[in-house]
């Protein structure tokens, strides 16, 4: 076992190899903040709060009140600022109506076959009229929850979706849109956190590990890369498309409401060597 020293917050000195990979991790996050003009105290008084949130609702002792003192100890958070955090109204995660709704639509789009041609690629609809029809497709999901043609504005907006001789094509293969922070941000947020979840819980546990295995090379050069690229995103949708279809069937099978959420996804990154 690795032996742990003392260090002058009074924690105890983390394995180097995690230190290295939290590094690593950080440094893409940075230069996505400063893209964005978040700066370090802001990020500081935001990771206090998110130390604070972890502690009281993952680190609780089982029929015992969670404590200002017991949460400062655990997160190293001042114990003032871990009763004002504690005390402070928690903002709900947000979710971009044009979300909600239309992962719900791209879902159905992509993998009913009423909507499908015999290739198995989503059909251009007619706006209304005919069946199938994008209206009747709105209709199915969300009710009357959601017009239409609000939906396709937004939509068009966001580089979804596109009219073209009276018919709406779907633009991507993937509900993500070309356009929009809000909307981007919340894939970025639910992936990202997911990736780590699985991978954090790998490194701390070894039993019943979560699947995450990647492709890395190095030394190629941009017509390997471009071929890779390709590749990676036709089978990689592919397999998206599989699984969305299989999953819209098992919750049609379910005599009631799930209470479990999956999520898996694919990515592809390319860069520079050093």
């Amino acid at each position: 076992m690795n032996k742990k020293t003392a260090t002058e917050s009074g924690g105890v000195t983390p394995p180097a190899s995690i230190v290295a990979a939290l590094k690593r991790i950080l440094k893409p996050l940075v230069r996505m903040l400063l893209h964005f003009q978040i700066t370090f105290p802001f990020l500081s008084e935001l990771l206090k709060s998110v130390y604070v949130d972890v502690a009281e609702n993952e680190l609780a002792l089982t029929n015992k009140p969670q404590t200002d003192t017991r949460i400062s100890l655990i997160t190293g958070v001042h114990r003032k600022d871990t009763k004002r955090l504690r005390g402070a109204l928690k903002e709900g995660e947000v979710l971009p109506e044009v979300v909600s709704a239309g992962a719900q639509l791209v879902a159905k789009w992509v993998s009913d076959d009423d909507y499908l041609d015999k290739k198995g690629d989503p059909i251009a609809l007619p706006l209304r009229g005919t069946t199938p029809s994008f209206e009747g497709l709105v209709q199915s999901v969300c009710k009357q929850d959601l017009r239409p043609r609000v939906v396709l504005d937004e939509w068009e907006r966001l580089g979804i979706a596109s009219v073209v001789d009276d018919k709406v094509c779907l633009r991507s293969d993937a509900f993500v849109p070309q356009t929009g922070v809000d909307e981007k941000a919340f894939y970025l947020g639910m992936n990202v956190a997911d990736h780590l979840a699985a991978a954090g819980r790998n490194i701390r546990e070894d039993s019943s590990p979560y699947f995450e295995r990647c492709v890395y090379y190095e030394g190629l050069d941009d017509r390997s890369i471009a071929e890779l690229k390709s590749m990676s995103e036709k089978d990689g949708m592919k397999l998206l498309k599989k699984l969305n279809k299989r999953a819209l069937e098992l919750k049609a099978e379910q005599d009631k409401e799930g209470t479990r959420r999956f999520n898996t996804g694919v990515y592809v990154y390319h860069e520079k060597q050093d």
